[in-house]
């Protein structure tokens, strides 16, 4: 660094430091065209109504995020914080993407690090389902596996160091890497394909939370367009995020790891806004597993758990507006495919082991749709 030419003596030293990187930024426009080409090819989501009798006056439906390229709500997370680094100068050529993830978010990230050309490395617990893994390696991701849930988040970081890469941390940024504004959000998308539903404003939408960004979103967007649809949020059970809420405790823990993949962490995470949503809902496990097996039968194919506790949630709200005489419409996700989950949530030895019976939820689910009325 040296004063420029023509500097008097005794002036304060002029500097000029230029690390304008033709290379790099000729790069940096390539992958955020490439990341943001993938949403025009994406298009959107579906919107299906679940068939409940007319006459009871409240419709059910879900946002299939299933159908995305990576199958999951986390492709339009992964698609974000992409962009989010790539914009803030954070993911380089040639430099690996770090995450601390339970699956789904991982393997859309690996799609994107792939499409764009740099490395990722997924940090799992040794408890994810073996297809998320498979599908992390298929779009060229490499899973580093531990074996305690709670140390994904420092082994990440440690890898970071080692590597020089990046961690995308959606844990702490999924919140802010989405354009809750608009901008094809999730909760645009909803309110456009609603637009001629006979009750176009949801009175409810229903979410899981596993960074929480997804609620933060929704949330935020309704208030941002000035709307009364309330924002709940289906929590399982070993999660944090419920007990933080109620008792207003950011430092809420839970002793052991959710069973629904996807949803439920251990802590209340960074990008959890528990003021911006109205209600939660904590919904057992088996009750979650009950849903998907009902849903299976209404719906002609499988969902995830973590789309059985949304649901679970919705009924109940369903049943409850029904009991008040209120009419109107309920949106909940769902989140991923069941496939991915067929030596857990669809095998009953599995469901043995871990203790789960979900036969008294499926006989409560299969009253309340002869009756309207979840017990």
């Amino acid at each position: 660094m040296t004063a420029l030419p023509g500097t008097p003596v005794g002036a304060p030293a002029e500097t000029d430091i230029d690390r304008y990187d033709p290379a790099y930024r000729a790069w940096l426009r390539e992958a955020v065209r490439k990341v943001q080409t993938d949403a025009n090819r994406s298009a959107d989501t579906h919107l299906l109504a679940v068939p409940l009798p007319p006459a009871w006056g409240v419709d059910l439906y879900l946002k299939d995020e299933s159908t995305h390229p990576t199958g999951s709500l986390k492709h339009r997370l992964a698609r974000s914080l992409f962009l989010y680094g790539l914009c803030n100068g954070w993911v380089r050529p040639d430099r690996p993407v770090i995450e601390a993830s339970s699956g789904s978010t991982a393997i859309s990230e690996a799609y994107f690090a792939r499409l764009i050309g740099v490395p990722f490395i997924a940090v799992m617990a040794k408890s994810t389902a073996l297809s998320k893994i498979e599908l992390i390696e298929f779009h060229g991701g490499r899973c580093h596996l531990v074996d305690d849930p709670c140390e994904v988040y420092d082994v990440a970081a440690r890898l970071v160091d080692e590597t020089g890469g990046h961690y995308m941390d959606q844990f702490t940024y999924a919140e802010r890497a989405t354009d809750w504004r608009g901008n094809n959000n999730i909760a645009e998308s909803i309110f456009q394909q609603m637009r001629d539903e006979r009750f176009p404003e949801p009175t409810w939408i229903v979410t899981g939370a596993g960074t929480g960004g997804t609620s933060a979103t929704l949330a935020r967007y309704v208030h941002y367009t000035q709307r009364a649809t309330g924002i709940c949020v289906a929590d399982p059970e070993n999660s944090a995020f419920f007990d933080g809420w109620a008792e207003h405790d950011p430092d809420a823990h839970a002793a052991r790891g959710s069973r629904i993949e996807g949803i439920g962490r251990q802590r209340v995470e960074p990008s959890f806004v528990p003021d911006a949503i109205d209600r939660m809902m904590r919904v057992p496990d088996a009750a979650s597993i009950a849903t998907i097996r009902v849903l299976e039968r209404l719906l002609g194919r499988k969902c995830g758990a973590s789309t059985g506790t949304g649901t679970w949630a919705a009924c109940r709200l369903v049943s409850q507006m029904r009991e008040r005489g209120e009419r109107g419409s309920v949106v909940t996700l769902l989140c991923d495919p069941g496939e991915r989950y067929l030596d857990r949530y669809y095998d009953d030895q599995w469901l043995a082991s871990a203790g789960l019976d979900p036969a008294p939820y499926s006989a409560r689910l299969e009253d309340f749709l002869r009756t309207g009325h979840l017990a």
